[in-house]
């Protein structure tokens, strides 16, 4: 009899502390993925612009992206759908000088996410994302594929790479 109520007395004290944990946990943070964008390098870009694959492509990797940060809980995905400013609509937030980090702020987001597909060769391509504090602006983290895996098909299989192995293993 003294064994059981040492055993229930050892098991109500691991889950008080465990409950105690989970509400001390941190809540997740409000980040806003937006669209990733393609930089081409190629030789051919000035011949050959982006096209309806490249586009699909991206969106893709964008998916990947948020479904993946979704799914971990360390984050909240903020909807960045309703975003009007040029920069975001033409696809150049890789060049505003951290634009995206007002623009994340203005929609109630802690964090801005820009991810970047950099077209080498028609075949080589490196995937990299930047977070912002959307308050102050600064770079939080940059993180790069370097990885040249083939055509813009792959390129969301960049993106799921450099999520799960440097953003979500942090």
């Amino acid at each position: 009899m003294r064994h059981i109520a040492l055993v229930l007395a050892t098991a109500i004290v691991l889950a008080a502390l465990a409950a105690a944990a989970a509400e001390t946990a941190a809540p997740p943070v409000k980040i806003a993925v937006f669209p990733f964008e393609l930089e081409d390098f190629s030789a051919g870009a000035a011949y050959v612009p982006p096209d309806d694959i490249d586009r699909e492509q991206l969106r893709l990797s964008t998916e990947e992206a948020r479904r993946l940060i979704a799914a971990s809980g360390r984050y909240q995905l903020i909807d960045v759908s309703a975003v009007n400013d040029e920069a975001a609509k033409a696809g150049k937030l890789r060049e505003c000088d951290g634009c995206d980090a007002r623009i994340a702020a203005g929609l109630g987001a802690d964090q801005s996410m820009i991810g970047i597909v950099t077209r080498i060769t028609r075949t080589e391509y490196a995937v990299t994302y930047r977070i912002r504090d959307a308050r102050s602006g600064a770079l939080v983290d940059v993180k790069q594929t370097d990885l040249r895996m083939g055509a813009n098909v792959a390129w969301s299989r960049g993106a799921r790479w450099l999520i799960e192995r440097r953003l979500l293993e942090q």
